[in-house]
């Protein structure tokens, strides 16, 4: 359980903040080393049940899941869940929840390719894309932060809105991009040693994550705003415009996750980004970010995009049907919040 951080630790929301104290919650469990081993053990734990996977995959269809071509596939329908699960990442770990990223996403993606956007050609579809992003995470991070409201209630009320708008301004149809700038990204002739810009945006996106959460200032205020708010308060940091510019990270990587969905699809739907909420919440759980907030970890949730990608991939080549991935799916979350549980009770956070 966390403890109150003394406002000496901190030193206020505009000084420097001691890394060794604040970087981790204090737990009954041990220091931030006893809970670096836990996290060591947990990603060894994906990466085993990813190679699992793999073994699964190449046994039961040789050809076709080892082929170069389904391996770049694999990443790159990573790519764009992945971008939006790191930001989904920074949301939980500070004990908020983001239930319209899926949204944001098609919001974003039919925004940013309607026929007045695309006479701006590359750079009109990306700034839109991102700027729509942004914009939506704004309203979350004001509804959240300064109007009180639950994070779900306000979250659930941008996914219903957002997914309106974004019928109404395509009225149901697909709009086709024409930018062939745009399109071309998608294309193997774009790949840089065979790996998709995609599949880099998404690494990049994955480093840079980490590198906030783990060795900033503002991933550790995230860190103590999930374990404690209230003694996150008492130490002088701004919980309010923390959780702010947090809905706002998660409304950037929807904008970029959105325009990444473009240059796969070519279009932009209205129907983008469905069940993206579901996937990046349960991806970041079995990664081992903590659901109740004050732990999160950028390379477990990685590994959880891929585990779920993968196992769909899986699927896909063996003809299985749609419901049984579900229910596998349903399992893993529950298997995952079901460790997560044990582990809590035996002290860890």
């Amino acid at each position: 359980m966390t403890q109150p951080v003394s406002s000496a630790q901190h030193g206020g929301p505009d000084k420097a903040v001691p890394p060794a104290p604040a970087s981790v919650p204090p737990s009954k469990g041990g220091g931030p080393r006893a809970l670096g081993v836990r996290a060591d053990v947990r990603n060894l734990s994906l990466l085993g049940v990813l190679a699992v996977l793999i073994a699964v995959g190449g046994f039961t269809e040789p050809d076709a899941f080892l082929d170069t071509g389904n391996l770049q596939l694999i990443l790159t329908q990573s790519s764009v869940i992945g971008v939006v699960t790191v930001g989904m990442t920074f949301v939980i770990t500070s004990g908020g929840i983001d239930l319209s990223v899926g949204a944001m996403v098609a919001l974003a993606s039919v925004w940013a390719t309607t026929l007045a956007t695309q006479e701006y050609g590359f750079a009109g579809i990306l700034f839109t894309a991102v700027l729509v992003g942004l914009g939506a995470g704004l309203v979350n991070g004001l509804l959240i932060a300064y109007g009180r409201m639950v994070p779900f209630i306000a979250t659930l009320a941008m996914l219903a809105s957002a997914r309106g708008l974004a019928l109404l301004i395509t009225d149901g149809k697909t709009q086709i991009v024409t930018v062939q700038s745009v399109l071309d990204l998608g294309l193997p002739d774009s790949y840089i040693l065979g790996i998709p810009p995609l599949v880099m945006v998404f690494a990049a996106a994955t480093v840079i994550g980490w590198l906030v959460l783990n060795r900033t200032t503002f991933g550790r205020r995230t860190v103590a705003v999930g374990g404690n708010a209230e003694a996150a308060r008492l130490a002088g940091i701004d919980v309010t415009r923390q959780r702010l510019y947090l809905y706002l990270l998660s409304g950037l990587c929807c904008g970029i996750a959105a325009f990444m969905l473009i240059i796969l699809s070519g279009s932009g739907q209205n129907t983008n980004g469905n069940l993206y909420e579901l996937d990046a919440i349960a991806a970041a759980i079995i990664g081992g970010t903590l659901l109740s907030g004050g732990r999160g970890t950028i390379v477990g949730s990685v590994l959880g995009v891929l585990v779920f990608t993968t196992i769909t991939n899986i699927f896909a080549l063996n003809n299985l049907q749609s419901d049984v991935q579900q229910i596998a799916k349903g399992a893993i979350i529950v298997a995952a919040v079901l460790v997560q549980g044990r582990t809590s009770a035996h002290g860890e956070t």
